[in-house]
C-alpha cells in the first residue's frame, strides 16, 4: 500500500477515513482492503455527497471505454456495502435510488490538506467568495475547466447572464487553491463603471499599495513572484481596456493563470474559450415520472432550491410535469430557476408555472446577499441591455417579436429599417451572439433564437417604447409573404420542404395571435391564415387548421369582394374537418360552397380541390356509388389540365372507388396507370394532403393482395413502410400502416408482423394526435390478440374498442374489424350473436355498395351457420355464393378462403373428392403466396385428402 500523501485531504464518515488521492480507505485507523472498482465507486460517490449519480455515468466513469452492463455495477456496489457494513439499518452510506442511480448519504467531514510552507509570503485567497454548498449539474464542467487551467494559461467562461459563470469560476478557484499555495484572487468588475480603473481595481484586490499613476509595473512584479490564479468576473463592459492588459500580464508573468467570466470573449491572443451552456432540462414528453424529471440537473436545482427556501420537499407525480415545463420555459438558466423556486413557497408549483408568462416574473427577487445584478432577472438583463450600443439594443428589441428560432433573412426583413440598414442589422445580430444575448440554433441551416427570459425582457422594452405594433406587423407581413411563396414552392420534395418551412410554425402562431388581437390587424391575419394552410396540412395539424380558418372566416364576415380568399379558407376548413378529429360530417356543405365559389370564379385549381374533398367525403360516409360519380367529375375537370398530376389524381380516385366497389381488375388498371406515371411527378400535388407516390403504393398493395398476388403485395407493403417512415408526413404514414401493412400482415397470418405494425401505428397516432387512426389501431390490436387464439381477452377488448370508435366504425377501414368481431363470436361458440353482427354489416355493405369485403363477410356468415345447429344446412350455399362473388370481383384471395371453408364442410360430409377438387381449383390459380397461412392450410388439407 503506498504511503499516504501529506497533501491528500481525507473524508471522514462513521469509523472510516477515505484518502482519494492516495486511494486509501481506513477503518478506525487501520487500512481496509476493498476491490479497486469498489474503491473507485466510493471515491466518486463521496466526492459528490447528497447527489444522485446516474448509473450510466457511474459505469462510464469507472469502466471508461470498457463495455459492461449495469449488473457489474450492482455487483461492485454490493461488495462496497458489505465492506462498509452498510446494512441499511444502523449504518447507511450508499443509497440506491430506483430507476436513477446511487447516492452517498453518510454525514461526513472533509479535511483540507495542509498548505505547504514556503520562504515567500503566502497570500491567502481572502478575495475569493465562499463556495456554494452544492453545485448541481456542473461537476463535469468544473473538472474540464480545472484541467484546462493546467494546459492553458488564460481561459474565459462565456455565457448569458444568470447561467452560473461566477459560481463555476469560484468553485474552480477553491478546487485549485492548494495548487497555487492559496494565491487565488477574485476580481469582480461588475460594480466598476469606469474602465480606466481596471488596473487600480486589480491592484487593490492583490493588496498592493500603489502611489504611481499606472500600477501595472507593480502588478507585474507581484505576479512574477510565483504561481498565481487570477479570476476576473463580469468582464463584458471593460473588455476594451482589460483585453490588452491580460495579454500583457499572461505574456510577462510565466507562472500566472487567468480565469475570466464574461458574456462575450476577450478575442485576445492565447485565450481559450469555454462556453457554458444551460443546465439540461427534462424533454417535452408526456408521462414523465418523478425519477425521469429528477434525472436532469435543471429539475434537481429547482427542487434543491425549494428545499433550501421552504424546508423538506418531495416532488409528487402530479407536480413533476409542471417542474419539467418550468425548467424548459426558463431555458435551464440557473439564476432563473433559482428565482422561480423561491416563489413556490408563496404560489405553489402550479401557480409559479402560471406566472412565468407575466413580466412580473422578471422582478422576482433572489438571495439578499447576491450582487445587485443577480438579485432579479430584470436586473441581470438590465446589466446587459444597458451596455449595448443603440443599434444593438434596437435590434434586440425588434427581434423579440419572433417566437422560437428565426433565420437571418427573416431577422433582417423584420428588424431593419428606421435607421438600421440590412447590413447594420446583421452586424448587430453577430455582436449580440458574441454577447450571449442571442443564441445560434439549428445544425443544418443557420438560425437564431432568444432565450425566453431575454425575449420577454426585450418585448417589454419594445412595448415601453411604443414600437410593438410596428414590428409585430412587419413580422406578420414577412411570414404572410414567406408562406405565399411556400404554397407556390411545388418543386421541393416534402422532407426538404418541411426542413425549410416547418420550423416557422411558432412564428406563424405568434403572428396570428397578434393579428386577431384587439390591437392587431385582422385583414393581415386573414391573409396569413390562407397562406399558412399548406403548412398545417403538410404537418397533419388538421385541428389547428380548422380552428385558425374558422377564426379567419369570422373576421372576414360577409364582406363583398373577398370571394377568392373566402374560397381558399373554406377549402382548408373542409379538408381539416374531413381529415381531422371525427368531424367529417360537417365537411360536405363547406366543400359544396367551395365548389360553388370555384365555379363562379372559374378557378380550376380550387374546383379540383373541392371535387376531391367531396369524393373523399362520400368514401367516409360510405356512399361508394356517389364517390365514383365525383371521381368521374374530377376526371372530367382534370382532362384539360396542363398539370399531368391532375390526371394521375383522377385515376387514383377512380382506382380507390373501384376497389371499394369490388372491381379489383379495373381498379388494378387505374392504379397501375398512376404508378407508371409517377416518374413525371416532381412534387406533392397542391390539392392532395397525402404523398401521392406513397399513397399510390399502399392501395396497389391492397389490390394486388386481393387479386392473389401475395408476394408482390407483401414486398410492396414492406417498401411502402420504409418510404412512409422516411417521408416524415404523419398522416401519410398512418395510412401506410393502416391501409396496407397491418391488414396484409393480418390476412397473411403473420401475426407477429401485424402486432408490430399495429403497435407502431398506435404510438405514431398518439405522438401526432391523429385520433381516427388511433381508434382503428386500438381495435386492430385487439383483433390480433383474438386471432392469436386468446379469444377470452381479445373478443371483449375488440368489442370495447369498436364501441369507443363510435360513428367512426362506419368508415371503410373498420369493415374488416367488424367481420373479425363476428368471427370471434363464432370462436367463442356465440354463433347467434355473431350472426346478428354479420347481418348488420351485410345490410350496411349492400346499402352502401361497399362490396370489396363482401365475399369474406358471406364466408364468415357461412362459418357461423355451420356452427349453429339451426342454420348448418345453409352454410354450403353461403360458401358457394361467396366464391362466386369473389371470382366475379377478381379477388382470388377471398376465393381461396372460401374454398378452404367449403372443402372442410365437404370433408365433414365425407365428400373428399369434391373437397380436393375445390382446393385444387382455388389454389392452382394462384402463382404466389406459397407461405401465407391460407396457402399452407390449403396444402395441408390436400395432403390429408390425398392420403
Amino acid at each position: 500500500m503506498p504511503a499516504q500523501s501529506n497533501h491528500d485531504s481525507h473524508i471522514s464518515f462513521g469509523p472510516f477515513r477515505l484518502f482519494p488521492k492516495s486511494r486509501l480507505l481506513e477503518k478506525e485507523g487501520a487500512p481496509l482492503h476493498i476491490g479497486g472498482r469498489a474503491l473507485d465507486i466510493l471515491i466518486l460517490l463521496a466526492e459528490r455527497p447528497g447527489e444522485v449519480i446516474d448509473k450510466r455515468e457511474l459505469v462510464k466513469r469507472i469502466w471508461a471505454d470498457v463495455n459492461v452492463d449495469e449488473g457489474s455495477l450492482r455487483f461492485h456496489v454490493a461488495a462496497l456495502r458489505k465492506a462498509l457494513g452498510d446494512t441499511g439499518k444502523s449504518a447507511r452510506y450508499v443509497l440506491n435510488v430506483p430507476g436513477r442511480g446511487y447516492c452517498f448519504v453518510a454525514p461526513f467531514a472533509q479535511a483540507a490538506p495542509p498548505v505547504p510552507s514556503t520562504s515567500a509570503e503566502i497570500v491567502t485567497p481572502r478575495s475569493l467568495p465562499a463556495q456554494l454548498a452544492k453545485m448541481i449539474g456542473r461537476e463535469e464542467v468544473i473538472e474540464k475547466i480545472s484541467t484546462g487551467l493546467t494546459l492553458h494559461r488564460f481561459m474565459t467562461v462565456v455565457g448569458p447572464g444568470g447561467i452560473g459563470k461566477t459560481a463555476v469560476a469560484v468553485t474552480v478557484g477553491h478546487r485549485r487553491s492548494a495548487d497555487f499555495g492559496g494565491r487565488v484572487f477574485f476580481v469582480d468588475f461588475g460594480p466598476l463603471r469606469d474602465a480606466g480603473h481596471v488596473t487600480t481595481t486589480i491592484a487593490s484586490v492583490l493588496g498592493l499599495t500603489v502611489s504611481a499613476e499606472d500600477p501595472t509595473p507593480a502588478i507585474l512584479t507581484f505576479l512574477r513572484t510565483g504561481p498565481i490564479l487570477l479570476i476576473f468576473d463580469s468582464c463584458e463592459h471593460v473588455l476594451d481596456t482589460l483585453a490588452p492588459f491580460v495579454e500583457r500580464i499572461v505574456r510577462e508573468a510565466p507562472q500566472l493563470r487567468v480565469l475570466a467570466t464574461s458574456r462575450e470573449s476577450f478575442r485576445s491572443e492565447g485565450e481559450r474559450i469555454f462556453r457554458l451552456f444551460p443546465l439540461d432540462c427534462p424533454p417535452e414528453r408526456e408521462s414523465l415520472d418523478v425519477a425521469e424529471v429528477l434525472a436532469y440537473p435543471a429539475a434537481q436545482l429547482f427542487v434543491e432550491r425549494i428545499a433550501q427556501s421552504s424546508g423538506p420537499f418531495q416532488l409528487s407525480a402530479e407536480e413533476a410535469p409542471l417542474v419539467a415545463n418550468i425548467c424548459r420555459r426558463l431555458d435551464g438558466i440557473a439564476l432563473a430557476i433559482e428565482l422561480a423556486a423561491g416563489r413556490v413557497n408563496a404560489y405553489g408549483i402550479a401557480g409559479t408555472a402560471s406566472l412565468l408568462d407575466s413580466r412580473f416574473s422578471l422582478q422576482w427577487r433572489g438571495r439578499r446577499t447576491a450582487v445587485p445584478r443577480h438579485q432579479t432577472l430584470a436586473a441581470a438583463l438590465d446589466w446587459s441591455y444597458d451596455l449595448l450600443p443603440p443599434a444593438e439594443s434596437a435590434t434586440l428589441r425588434r427581434l423579440s417579436v419572433f417566437a422560437g428560432p428565426f433565420a437571418p433573412e427573416a431577422a433582417a426583413a423584420v428588424a431593419s429599417g428606421d435607421g438600421l440598414s440590412t447590413s447594420e442589422t446583421l452586424e448587430a445580430i453577430d455582436s449580440l451572439v458574441t454577447k450571449s444575448l442571442i443564441s445560434p440554433s439549428g445544425s443544418r441551416a443557420l438560425r437564431y433564437r432568444l432565450l425566453d427570459t431575454t425575449r420577454a425582457y426585450a418585448l417589454g422594452k419594445l412595448n415601453e417604447l411604443g414600437e410593438l405594433r410596428q414590428f409585430a406587423r412587419r413580422h406578420a407581413e414577412h411570414f404572410r409573404d414567406f408562406f405565399e411563396h411556400a404554397e407556390a414552392d411545388t418543386s421541393t420534395p416534402l422532407p426538404e420542404w418541411l426542413s425549410i418551412y416547418a420550423g416557422e410554425l411558432d412564428n406563424v402562431r405568434a403572428a396570428l395571435d397578434w393579428a386577431f388581437a384587439p390591437d392587431g390587424d385582422a385583414r393581415l391575419g386573414v391573409a396569413l391564415t390562407a397562406a399558412a394552410v399548406t403548412l398545417w396540412v403538410r404537418l397533419s395539424l388538421f385541428a389547428e387548421c380548422r380552428e385558425r380558418t374558422r377564426t379567419a372566416l369570422a373576421a372576414l364576415g360577409d364582406t363583398d369582394g373577398d370571394d377568392r380568399i373566402r374560397m381558399q379558407l373554406l377549402s382548408a376548413l373542409g379538408w381539416s374537418l374531413m381529415y381531422g378529429e371525427g368531424r367529417a360530417r360537417e365537411a360536405r356543405p363547406i366543400l359544396e360552397t367551395t365548389l360553388a365559389l370555384a365555379d363562379r370564379l372559374d378557378d380550376k385549381d380550387f374546383r379540383l380541390r373541392a371535387l376531391w374533398g367531396l369524393c373523399i367525403d362520400q368514401f367516409n360516409n360510405g356512399q361508394f356509388g356517389k364517390a365514383r360519380a365525383f371521381a368521374d367529375r374530377f376526371a372530367g375537370a382534370a382532362a384539360n389540365s396542363p398539370d399531368k398530376t391532375d390526371l394521375m389524381l383522377g385515376d387514383r380516385l377512380m382506382a380507390v372507388a373501384l376497389h371499394y366497389l369490388g372491381d379489383q381488375n379495373d381498379a388494378r388498371q387505374r392504379i397501375d396507370r398512376v404508378n407508371a406515371s409517377l416518374h413525371v411527378l416532381a412534387e406533392k400535388p397542391k390539392i392532395f394532403p397525402l404523398d401521392l407516390r406513397i399513397s399510390t403504393q399502399y392501395f396497389r398493395a391492397r389490390i394486388l393482395w386481393l387479386q392473389g398476388l401475395a408476394d408482390q403485395a407483401q414486398a410492396l407493403a414492406a417498401r411502402n413502410i420504409e418510404e412512409g417512415r422516411a417521408n416524415g408526413h404523419a398522416l401519410t404514414f398512418c395510412s401506410v400502416l393502416g391501409q396496407a401493412a397491418c391488414p396484409i400482415a393480418f390476412w397473411a397470418g403473420d401475426l407477429d408482423a401485424a402486432g408490430r405494425h399495429g403497435s407502431e401505428l398506435l404510438e405514431h397516432t398518439e405522438r401526432h394526435a391523429i385520433r381516427l387512426w388511433g381508434l382503428w389501431a386500438r381495435a386492430f390490436n385487439a383483433a390480433v390478440v383474438a386471432k392469436r387464439g386468446d379469444v377470452a381477452i381479445g373478443l371483449p377488448l375488440l368489442r370495447e374498442e369498436l364501441n369507443r370508435a363510435g360513428d367512426a366504425r362506419f368508415l371503410p377501414r373498420f369493415l374488416p374489424l367488424l367481420g373479425e368481431l363476428a368471427a370471434c363470436f363464432g370462436e367463442a361458440d356465440q354463433f347467434d350473436r355473431g350472426l346478428d353482427v354479420i347481418e348488420d354489416v351485410l345490410t350496411r355493405c349492400n346499402d352502401r355498395q361497399e362490396l370489396w369485403y363482401l365475399p369474406e363477410l358471406i364466408r364468415i356468415k357461412g362459418e357461423l351457420m355451420l356452427g349453429s345447429a339451426r342454420h348448418s344446412e345453409d352454410a354450403e350455399p353461403r360458401f358457394r355464393e361467396a366464391m362466386e362473388i369473389a371470382g366475379r370481383q377478381g379477388a382470388r384471395f377471398w376465393e381461396l378462403r372460401c374454398a378452404i371453408s367449403l372443402a372442410r364442410l365437404k370433408m365433414g360430409a365425407g365428400r373428399n373428392a369434391d373437397a380436393l377438387a375445390v382446393l385444387k381449383n382455388a389454389s392452382g390459380s394462384l402463382t404466389e403466396g406459397a407461405e401465407i397461412a391460407d396457402m399452407r392450410t390449403a396444402r395441408a388439407l390436400m395432403v390429408q385428402l390425398r392420403n
